[in-house]
């Protein structure tokens, strides 16, 4: 196997959806569905382990709650029932045994607590090994500007460079205080920069005097898209908060790692070359709706 070979993506999904309350009482927000290009209602987090395929992953970790392990198992693993597969047409017959192919790449990881997302990408250690990976969100998906699809993109990047990927978008001032934020140096202008600090939700007044890009408008700035290429030294720098018990916010956070890890091993950002589609809140899940299938 080469050094710089990803053959595995990881996906948490074992949030609990507070955002998309009372709707996630019932349903995972991460099974809510969308309609592809094609026209097929699919749940999201189909669409996530899609993208990780599509860049020639080879097997994919999703991080759940114990009392969620049968869901995705049903939607992963299980054939329909007898009764059910013959009323579906010949195409979703197909797709049917598409999805039951598509299962045996897929393993089921347990968080037992839910802890936090830092916590959750804990819970994948011993599954990861030793092996450069994929991190992907569970209620974000991606549409890419160009053939290369977005998560291809990173791989490409990663391979290119040899260390940790951040994938980046470009974010007004606005929203930045939702979201991770970086700084750094161009290598290849509005594409490729050498991550200098990560932040997480900054303030707009903290990003305005520490979180500025040279060439950048004013009021611009670069935002983590929600697609990482990591060495499984994370798991270190996940490992000595976990056991130092260091919380942000009430849990265990991934951004101050992430920034652990840029210190010692370097970090490239990115700015994919296509569009990031948030799921997690109410109209930004309405408005994924109506442009995913479109874009």
């Amino acid at each position: 196997m080469q050094k710089n070979q990803v053959r595995k993506a990881v996906i948490p999904v074992a949030g609990f959806g507070t955002r998309l309350f009372p709707a996630t009482k019932v349903v995972k927000k991460e099974l809510f569905p969308i309609i592809d290009r094609d026209g097929r209602a699919k749940p999201v987090i189909l669409a996530i382990i899609e993208e990780a395929i599509s860049a020639g992953i080879a097997e994919v970790g999703i991080v759940v709650q114990p009392d969620d392990k049968e869901i995705f198992e049903n939607l992963l693993k299980n054939p329909p029932k007898k009764e059910l597969l013959e009323k579906l047409s010949p195409q979703n017959q197909e797709y049917s045994q598409y999805l039951e192919d598509l299962g045996s790449k897929i393993t089921i990881l347990l968080q037992e607590e839910q802890l936090g997302y830092g916590h959750a990408v804990f819970c994948a250690k011993d599954w990861v090994q030793n092996e450069p990976f994929l991190l992907m969100l569970g209620d974000h998906i991606y549409a890419s500007d160009i053939e290369k699809s977005c998560a291809s993109q990173v791989l490409d990047v990663y391979e290119q460079v040899n260390q940790n990927v951040v994938g980046l978008t470009t974010m007004p001032a606005e929203i930045i205080h939702k979201a991770g934020c970086i700084t750094g140096v161009w290598q290849e202008l509005n594409s490729i920069l050498s991550v200098t600090q990560l932040y997480e939700k900054p303030t707009i007044e903290y990003a305005k005097q520490h979180l500025r890009v040279e060439g950048m408008a004013e009021n611009d700035f670069l935002g983590i898209f929600g697609l990482y290429l990591l060495t499984p030294k994370i798991f270190d720098f996940l490992a000595e908060h976990i056991n130092q018990n260091f919380r942000e916010r009430g849990e265990f956070q991934l951004t101050s790692c992430l920034e652990k890890l840029r210190q010692e091993e370097g970090m490239t950002g990115y700015v994919v070359k296509g569009k990031c589609f948030d799921t997690g809140l109410p109209d930004a899940y309405r408005q994924t709706m109506i442009d995913f299938r479109n874009f």
